[in-house]
């Protein structure tokens, strides 16, 4: 399990009007945690303005040990600690090797489904979703004349495949196919 990498989705809930704030504390810890031992990648999952005050974070590394380790550090506890005046709710995480973390249900938190089954699953899930936000989104970005860009409109569409994929699909989908999955 050691080497399979690791994930942690962190939910912060900030208060209303320390979006701004918040965002610059991101600015700081951002590189921080890039420089971080066995660090892959980060996204960061923005609230919709003037409707969601929650930011999800999810950050990839190597190892589950690696991950623990900048997770437990002095420098993120102080950070947190700067950032807490900005929280609804405490600092949450939750520590799973791979993409673990897509596939759990509250009933079966201990049954994780085999690999090759969470390979087709979030493939099966994100494939149409990639197809389809492009066709939405890209309409509505030049609608706003907000110009063509590969890498902002890869940006906003990666960001709500992975929001969708998140909060709305793989919630969902994993209950319709939980017999399967846990066979």
């Amino acid at each position: 399990m050691e080497n399979q990498g690791a994930s942690v989705v962190i939910t912060h809930h900030i208060l209303d009007d320390k979006q701004l704030e918040y965002d610059q504390w991101l600015a700081e810890i951002v590189p921080l945690t890039k420089h971080a031992k066995g660090f892959i990648d980060l996204q960061v999952i923005r609230p919709i303005p003037n409707l969601t005050f929650v930011y999800t974070v999810i950050i990839r590394f190597d190892t589950v040990d690696n991950l623990k380790i900048w997770m437990e550090s002095d420098t993120r506890k102080r950070m947190i600690e700067q950032a807490s005046p900005l929280f609804r709710k405490q600092d949450r995480y939750q520590i799973k090797s791979g993409l673990e973390f897509l596939f759990e249900t509250p009933e079966q938190v201990n049954k994780i489904p085999r690999r090759w089954k969470q390979y087709l699953v979030t493939w099966s899930a994100i494939y149409p979703l990639s197809l389809v936000m492009p066709m939405i989104l890209l309409p509505v970005l030049r609608y706003f004349h907000i110009s063509q860009n590969r890498m902002s409109d890869g940006l906003l569409i990666s960001g709500c495949i992975v929001f969708l994929m998140v909060y709305l699909v793989m919630p969902n989908y994993t209950k319709l196919i939980r017999k399967w999955l846990n066979k």
